[in-house]
């Protein structure tokens, strides 16, 4: 199961987007875990996930994140009409991407 952990600013935004994304998941029965954490507590959950997504409005932290996943993860940030949308497929299909890449 691939878990996915987005990260913004206090969390409630995206809360929603993790909402739709989680929706998405069940319907296509995908294998993947998404949660949402504020930018504070996300160093509690980096070693127990398979990428970070950051929220366009912490995007500035994504060199400071790549270094405390220490190359483990890809780090990447949400394209902003992505997010603005709330496009959860969009999300997923970036993130599964990423993570292939990634490897």
């Amino acid at each position: 199961m691939k878990k996915i952990l987005l990260v913004c600013n206090a969390g409630m935004s995206t809360s929603l987007l993790v909402q739709k994304m989680q929706k998405v998941v069940a319907e296509k029965n995908l294998d993947a875990q998404v949660e949402a954490q504020p930018l504070a507590n996300a160093m509690d959950k980096i070693d127990d996930v398979d990428i970070v997504l950051l929220g366009p409005q912490v995007g500035f932290e994504k060199g400071n994140m790549e270094k405390d996943v220490n190359g483990r993860i890809p780090v990447d940030v949400i394209d902003m009409r992505d997010y603005g949308m709330m496009n959860a497929q969009k999300v997923l299909d970036k993130a599964f991407k990423t993570m292939e890449d990634f490897k």
